[in-house]
């Protein structure tokens, strides 16, 4: 990796800030691309910090910047999209566009450099599955007229679009499945479950949950993620397929609650919302595959991620604000 030249759509996200600040580490130029939609700016003050990073600020559903031709790539990873679901109804046709036609700008670039291309999926490709735990043949149970189609959809008509522009020869390609992610540099306001119950706990407001909180996830730590994507990107050899990310841990939202509360010292009640359409009822991944392929398993215990994020929100974020009811899904 040290001497590789790396474009990272995405970069001033949650995990695309993250991932610059680790391929920076370990001795990787790095090039920046957001249109701060949705990320922000200091998410990249360690990178901005660094001599081998630069940020060009654009959208990749749009035309590129004319000097990422000139970039000479070695590797570029597409982590563009909005991905908490009140952010993503909230431009459905942007966010769908976003998934299709800025994969496609992004596989005409690494085409033209020679770049090895990796798209940040989703498990949300999954729907809400009739298959559980979720192994990467698992084909899905996805509403296309519902209101996180513009997410699912794109994601999946993006996955078709990298390996089919393999299959022509065109540029490698690696496909992760990204699982429930959290860490440091969520935003309080996104309305991810682990970001909105942290800022409520801290807040001293009420706890938020959708349904009866029997719904489950599994959640992965980000440098735990981020150390499976590289290692996915790094993987040489035939085309692997898409590739579950994510930690095989599931617990409830009702005991993720409970965790919160307890590690912030929180006394704030529960109140309980309609499940909104669509939202998963299970979600736990199949990693069995990235265990072969790569040798990779998610080390952190949710404990350890948790009191990390907290500290972050306590001393970063000082969120006052909760989401509101029609916001915090994950």
């Amino acid at each position: 990796m040290a001497g590789q030249r790396v474009l990272v759509a995405g970069a001033a996200g949650f995990l695309g800030s993250h991932l610059c600040d680790l391929l920076l580490a370990r001795g990787a130029a790095v090039v920046g691309l957001d249109n701060l939609q949705t990320g922000a700016a200091r998410n990249l003050a360690e990178a901005e910090a660094h001599p081998d990073f630069r940020l060009d600020v654009a959208d990749i559903s749009e035309t590129l910047p004319p000097r990422l031709r000139d970039g000479g790539f070695d590797r570029i990873y597409n982590l563009a999209c909005a991905a908490s679901p009140p952010r993503y109804q909230a431009r459905p046709v942007h966010t769908l566009l976003t998934s299709i036609l800025g994969s496609r700008h992004l596989l005409e670039l690494a085409e033209s450099c020679g770049a090895r291309f990796l798209l940040a999926s989703t498990s949300e490709v999954y729907g809400d599955p009739t298959v559980h735990p979720q192994p990467e043949d698992y084909r899905g149970n996805v509403s296309t007229t519902g209101p996180r189609a513009c997410y699912d959809e794109g994601k999946r008509a993006a996955e078709t679009l990298a390996l089919d522009t393999e299959r022509m020869g065109c540029c490698e390609v690696r496909i992760a499945r990204i699982f429930n992610t959290y860490g440091p540099r969520m935003a309080g306001s996104d309305g991810r479950v682990v970001s909105s119950m942290v800022s409520q706990a801290l807040a001293g407001e009420d706890l938020t949950i959708f349904g009866d909180g029997e719904q489950t996830r599994s959640f992965c730590f980000v440098s735990d993620l981020l150390d499976g994507l590289v290692a996915l990107m790094e993987h040489d050899g035939p085309q692997p397929g898409p590739v579950n990310l994510g930690n095989p841990d599931e617990i409830s939202i009702n005991v993720l609650a409970r965790e919160v509360a307890r590690l912030t010292g929180s006394r704030s009640a529960i109140v309980r919302r309609p499940l909104p359409v669509d939202d998963p009822r299970r979600r736990q991944p199949d990693i069995a595959k990235a265990g072969r392929l790569l040798g990779w398993r998610p080390t952190t215990p949710l404990e350890d991620g948790l009191r990390a994020t907290i500290a972050w929100f306590e001393a970063e974020a000082r969120p006052s604000v909760s989401a509101t009811p029609s916001q915090a899904v994950a």
